[in-house]
């Protein structure tokens, strides 16, 4: 387990927060009830912190024959849906929701080149709203395999999640199970997939990263 390099600015910030309350308490010589509550409170935010942006170390066992999950969660839709930013036809949609205890690292369904990518401003509406996919903050990100199957992939933020990271950029050959982005707070990630391609998760099931296979070609 590790500490994301994402979170160093926002763990910086909350222990000077920490250290700026408790000093001042302190100097102000607060009673011991309320200096018991800054503590409490003071734990709480470290804790929170530390745990949100932990990056647990993952032995990715490479497949090219599966579509890895791409983010910590739920599965929240797996429906026919018509793609209408890249591909313009139908897909098997699958999403996961990630919600703010989950690890928030994003990888690499699968292996190949990046043969599409772009960043969307938007809103921020709740992640699970039905017109989140298309109206809120969000990067997608294109990977054709060697095979020239590609497979669309979405960061979209949610009501919380206020920055989204992305590593990759059009023509950067990636690996299945990298590191791709990364997404504050809860949030939630969309796959699009060939039609034929069989989904191996069920809604509501629990996915982890880089792990749990979604489907197979």
């Amino acid at each position: 387990m590790k500490f994301h390099k994402e979170g160093y600015t926002s763990l910086a910030l909350v222990v000077l927060f920490i250290f700026v309350i408790n000093a001042v308490a302190n100097y102000f010589d607060a009673n011991q009830v309320v200096q018991w509550i800054l503590y409490i409170i003071s734990a709480f935010l470290f804790i929170t912190i530390v745990q949100f942006f932990r990056s647990p170390n993952k032995s990715i066992q490479l497949d090219d024959n599966v579509v890895l999950c791409p983010a910590d969660g739920k599965v929240v839709v797996i429906e026919e849906a018509v793609e209408t930013e890249y591909f313009n036809d139908k897909r098997i949609q699958v999403s996961v929701f990630m919600s703010p205890v989950n690890v928030h690292v994003n990888r690499n369904p699968i292996s190949g080149i990046v043969s599409y990518f772009k960043y969307h401003p938007g809103k921020f509406l709740v992640a699970w709203h039905p017109k989140s996919s298309t109206e809120n903050e969000r990067t997608t990100v294109v990977v054709k395999k060697n095979n020239g199957v590609e497979v669309l992939f979405r960061q979209i933020a949610g009501a919380l999640a206020r920055r989204i990271v992305w590593y990759v950029e059009e023509n950067q050959t990636v690996q299945q199970g990298e590191e791709f982005g990364f997404i504050k707070f809860g949030s939630r990630v969309d796959l699009f997939l060939p039609l034929g391609t069989k989904v191996e998760v069920n809604i509501d099931d629990k996915v982890v990263g880089g792990k749990t296979v979604i489907a197979r070609f």
